[in-house]
């Protein structure tokens, strides 16, 4: 070898994922302290070298589909490398899926959305049909005879990998199938048609042209009955151990998400089980696509706090033009700026988990409040999550490009969390049609916002309701950014450090604010990069 290698930063392991000090803050204050000590073994699991490897393993050897096996018979399975189970396995055990559902403590599903977060920082593809598994509840619950027989093995601890009856099984996880070729997020365009039986099940034909983790148990599927859209339930397996005519075309060649699988799926009289009244689909599904809407807030937010500890940790151990980069003024301020952006999604995230928590119980406020600041914030955090990514990959330069960094698979995997269940726009113009057909709900939004006794909340609110006036649908992405701000920065103000909460106010809400990262003015720059913890 002709020379040593010198200032390059030591791998980034051998640390709690879950010291997360506004996360941790967040977990007390929402009612799930008692799963402090829960989350901090996952952490320190997530922080290992094992548990990495497994993430980059799964992303190098991504799935691949058998639709036959040596003698021609249709099999339509998906094979995985084994990190991909070790990564489902741990999720499963951990109950970061469906387990808050039969749970009796108070805080269960904000216990589950710091486990989401933290191990989502190993590798996020596998979250999929975690996230899945964990809103189909909610949507089940509309047929009480399927969810009776259902519910209990998918809230099992149990990772149970293999095409067989749910019987047979110790827990299962659950898909989801409501795009066509022809519709994409109009979902109502749907041409796949379900035919009642004599039996009460209907055999449903027709195809999708994106099935989320088909290799899962049981999936919930859109399809056309004689009353019109509706909602069913279609069993991978069905009792007798036959294959459901569920049949995977090819699986989908992804810009990032290359862990998990989508499929392109046939059904040919697939047998499927009513759920909800009958025309009544969308209204049914949508239970579950708001439970996965929150998951693409916490995916976001898991993104962001990766990316900007991994740019933290980088630019404490390499040095430039004499010192440290992390010590260079400008690099200070992007850092700063980075951190803002992940403690604001982080904090919000975790505030959303609690509504969720307390409107499934029953809180008609929390449920109000829930339903505004849910589709402001998967509009705005999921659209910052490439921004972000890409500056933090920046922060390593040249070694940032480099797979090996793991950046581009965070880049990579950024964008999705923007277009799965509804793409900006989608959840921009959700927004706008809260705003203007429920007035309690803006309502409960304003009350939360308004709890931070700030004149610059008072500023933007003011600014808000001028222009909630005559809302558009041109102008609803204005909208949801700046009720998504807003928020942020009333959570920031009550509950984070106030050198946070003041560069959070002075830059993003702001209307000169650039939107670049490294543009902070008079912000302390120390006081917010202290906030992140120094494990190595």
């Amino acid at each position: 070898m002709s020379h040593d290698v010198i200032n390059q930063p030591p791998p980034m392991i051998g640390h709690d994922v879950s010291a997360d000090p506004q996360l941790l803050a967040a977990l007390d204050r929402e009612g799930a302290d008692w799963a402090g000590g829960e989350l901090r073994q996952l952490g320190i699991l997530a922080g290992t070298a094992r548990a990495q490897e497994w993430g980059r393993l799964a992303n190098e050897y991504p799935p691949v589909l058998r639709t036959h096996d040596r003698y021609g018979h249709r099999i339509d399975e998906v094979e995985f490398h084994p990190a991909w189970h070790e990564l489902m396995t741990v999720a499963v055990e951990n109950g970061l899926h469906a387990t808050p559902w039969t749970s009796a403590r108070p805080g269960a599903h904000v216990a589950r959305a710091a486990k989401f977060y933290v191990w989502s920082q190993v590798e996020a593809g596998h979250g999929c049909p975690i996230s899945m598994t964990y809103a189909s509840v909610a949507a089940l619950r509309h047929a009480p005879a399927l969810a009776s027989e259902w519910e209990p093995l998918l809230a099992s601890r149990a990772y149970d990998f293999g095409l067989r009856p749910a019987a047979e099984k110790r827990g299962v996880l659950a898909g989801m199938a409501m795009t066509e070729k022809q519709g994409g997020s109009d979902v109502r365009a749907g041409t796949t048609v379900a035919e009642p039986l004599s039996d009460g099940t209907f055999a449903l034909t027709g195809h999708k042209w994106f099935n989320s983790a088909p290799m899962c148990d049981a999936f919930l599927v859109l399809a056309q009955a004689p009353g019109g859209l509706s909602c069913f339930l279609l069993p991978r397996v069905l009792p007798d151990g036959s294959l459901n005519a569920m049949h995977l075309m090819r699986l989908k060649d992804k810009l990032g998400n290359r862990s998990n699988a989508s499929a392109e799926v046939e059904y040919s009289r697939a047998i499927a089980h009513l759920v909800g009244e009958e025309g009544r689909g969308v209204r049914t599904i949508i239970e579950m696509v708001n439970m996965t809407r929150l998951d693409c807030v916490i995916g976001s937010a898991a993104g962001m706090r990766l990316g900007v500890t991994r740019a933290v940790h980088h630019t404490r151990h390499r040095h430039a033009f004499g010192r440290a980069l992390i010590d260079q003024p400008l690099m200070r301020n992007v850092l700063a700026d980075l951190i803002l952006e992940s403690e604001a999604a982080t904090i919000l995230m975790m505030r959303l988990a609690g509504a969720t928590d307390r409107a499934v119980t029953g809180s008609a406020p929390e449920r109000l409040f829930r339903r505004t600041a849910l589709a402001a914030a998967k509009y705005w955090i999921c659209k910052r999550a490439p921004a972000h990514a890409a500056e933090a990959l920046e922060c390593l330069g040249g070694n940032g490009y480099v797979e090996e960094s793991g950046m581009p698979r965070l880049f990579r995997e950024s964008p999705l969390n923007g277009i799965w269940e509804g793409s900006g726009n989608v959840a921009a113009l959700d927004l706008l049609r809260i705003l203007t057909r429920e007035p309690l709900a803006i309502e409960a939004f304003f009350t939360e916002v308004s709890l931070a006794d700030d004149p610059r909340i008072t500023t933007a609110l003011t600014d808000l309701q001028k222009t909630l006036t005559t809302p558009t649908e041109s102008n609803a992405r204005h909208i949801a950014q700046q009720m998504a701000l807003l928020l942020q920065a009333s959570l920031l103000i009550r509950h984070a450090p106030e050198p946070l909460a003041d560069a959070f106010c002075a830059s993003r809400l702001s209307r000169n604010h650039g939107g670049t990262y490294g543009t902070l003015q008079n912000a302390d720059l120390d006081a917010i990069i202290e906030h992140i913890p120094q494990p190595l």
